[in-house]
């Protein structure tokens, strides 16, 4: 189950968050699951206000189906074996960014508590001068015992030593016993409101109501109830590196508050401020104006395959020195693929060395085919790599999106790998029910109206085999089509012919362009194979 809010008037209308709540089943084979046509649209929360606590009062009606649906079951054909079987259906977990984790979840996810992995064993303080929660100095307990980091008193909080273990994730009946001992209620019950802020006023804990889902009778004996949603943590660690290295201004955690820290807390004495002009150094882990221009430059003419990833020099500014507009797969894409070619020369070798680190382990997470042996790779590799991100950025930088990278492995080695886990399909299928909206006094039902029309018509087309239905149509990577012009005048590379995609131009080849034709034509021509050899023949006589 997944669910977010989306604005359907865009950015310049009136303020309105309606709320999707989307299942799809698991149950299909790998290439059909968390496809367009099984996501199914079972509640939609009306605006024009975000629910927040009150989403419980709207999912009663498919919490009680779900219930209904594990004790009782529904009569169902199978059509392979031709007969019926009773059918039964379990909630698996859930999917959802950040805040609707906590919506969902009713635990906190602000503040020193806000990691649902640590809970309350999490060391997250908030430094003297920027005034916001940081993770730093809160990896090095999951360090094995032995680690000399743990012994370090100068690299991190000075001072100090890790001699704590990592905190143990609880189990689905800690957690529920939790709640009943603290009173907890659902909030559309009477009154949960002012109960649930009463107890919380006098426990310290990052519970802040009884979430409806353990209602479920086997809710407390998933492992995994909430996922963390790869997608957002990854654009989100990448918005703070990129920011941060290219110092953006009001976007980067290296401010004079940041460096204000750093003094308070007498670390990275080569960071304090010049006694005498005041003024704060250089970070080695910044670029300078012209380095700069130069990465910008490289990315306003980097090229990608067509589909791969969309246009990114759309989103570089040459004269504010930055990057706008950058969608989360843009974000995937330049953390994965293009931070270890764009910072090699640009960056110091420890600082681009654990940059690297740091894009490899979210590519190997991200991979479709994962081993257990992996993960628990990952799993100390991540800590290691932070470890040595605390050595080099400034405590500001590390925010609860960094921490969670530390319990992503571990949900990758239990719930199996990220792509059935991560909000991409599920924040595309929200893009076009926006789009369904043609009646902006009535949203819900314009998007229940639209929905209702395209599973009807999905349905439809499941009996209308030799038409041309949305359904049977070839995607546009997959319509190109060659044909052998059978003519005997031409090389054979040029016999075929191919449709073009998008609008036609002419202009001249330059020479580079020359050159690459001529070798393709060497090394791929049939008619031309027997004079290549009797050419190299002579070479090497």
């Amino acid at each position: 189950m997944s669910t977010d809010g989306f604005q359907p008037f865009g950015q310049s209308g009136q303020q309105y968050s309606s709320w999707p709540v989307i299942v799809t089943p698991y149950n299909l084979p790998p290439w059909m699951c968390m496809k367009e046509e099984y996501m199914f649209l079972t509640v939609i929360v009306p605006g024009p206000n975000n629910p927040k606590d009150k989403l419980d009062v709207f999912l009663q009606p498919l919490i009680a189906e779900l219930q209904s649906l594990w004790c009782s079951g529904v009569q169902t054909y199978d059509i392979h074996l031709k007969q019926n079987f009773n059918l039964r259906v379990a909630l698996l977990w859930t999917i959802n960014d950040f805040p609707a984790y906590a919506m969902l979840s009713g635990w906190s996810t602000a503040g020193k508590q806000a990691c649902p992995h640590c809970m309350s064993d999490s060391n997250a303080f908030t430094p003297p001068c920027s005034g916001k929660t940081s993770w730093f100095d809160n990896h090095r307990k999951f360090l094995p015992g032995d680690h000399p980091l743990r012994r370090n008193r100068f690299m991190f909080i000075r001072g100090r030593r890790v001699l704590g273990t990592a905190p143990v994730v609880k189990q689905g009946d800690e957690l529920m016993n939790e709640l009943d001992e603290y009173g907890f209620r659902p909030s559309y019950e009477v009154d949960s409101e002012t109960i649930n802020k009463e107890i919380g006023s006098y426990v310290q804990c990052g519970w802040r109501r009884r979430s409806i889902l353990w209602e479920l009778p086997y809710w407390s004996t998933n492992l995994i109830r909430h996922n963390l949603d790869v997608m957002h943590v990854e654009k989100n660690v990448f918005d703070n590196v990129f920011n941060i290295v290219c110092n953006i201004q009001g976007r980067t955690k290296d401010n004079a508050k940041s460096r204000a820290d750093l003094v308070e807390m007498n670390i990275r004495p080569e960071l304090h401020p010049d006694g005498e002009t005041g003024k704060y150094p250089k970070a080695s882990y910044t670029l300078d104006r012209k380095g700069r221009q130069v990465l910008l430059g490289w990315l306003k003419d980097v090229k990608f395959c067509d589909g791969y990833v969309s246009k990114m020099a759309r989103c570089v500014d040459m004269q504010k020195l930055r990057m706008f507009g950058m969608k989360s797969h843009d974000c995937h894409v330049f953390m994965q693929r293009l931070i270890p070619v764009a910072f090699r020369e640009l960056l110091p070798r420890h600082v681009w060395e654990v940059l690297t680190e740091l894009s490899l382990f979210f590519a190997d997470l991200t991979s479709r085919n994962i081993k257990q042996s992996d993960m628990m790779r990952l799993n100390d590799d991540i800590v290691l790599i932070f470890c040595k991100l605390e050595k080099i950025f400034p405590p500001s930088f590390f925010d609860s999106m960094e921490h969670l990278c530390v319990h992503l492995p571990f949900e990758a080695r239990i719930a199996g790998p990220v792509q059935f886990r991560w909000m991409y399909p599920f924040e595309r299928f929200l893009r076009k029910l926006k789009n369904t909206v043609r009646n902006k006094a009535r949203v819900e039902g314009s998007i229940c109206n639209a929905y209702l029309v395209k599973e009807a018509s999905i349905f439809c087309q499941y009996y209308f085999s030799e038409t041309s239905t949305a359904r049977g149509r070839k995607r546009r990577q997959h319509q190109t089509t060659y044909e052998d012009t059978g003519s005997t005048e031409m090389l054979s590379i040029f016999r075929s012919r191919g449709r073009k995609i998008g609008a036609g131009r002419s202009r001249w080849l330059t020479a580079d362009e020359y050159q690459e034709l001529a070798t393709y034509i060497l090394l791929n021509c049939k008619e031309i194979t027997p004079f290549v050899r009797m050419y190299e023949d002579y070479l090497h006589r």
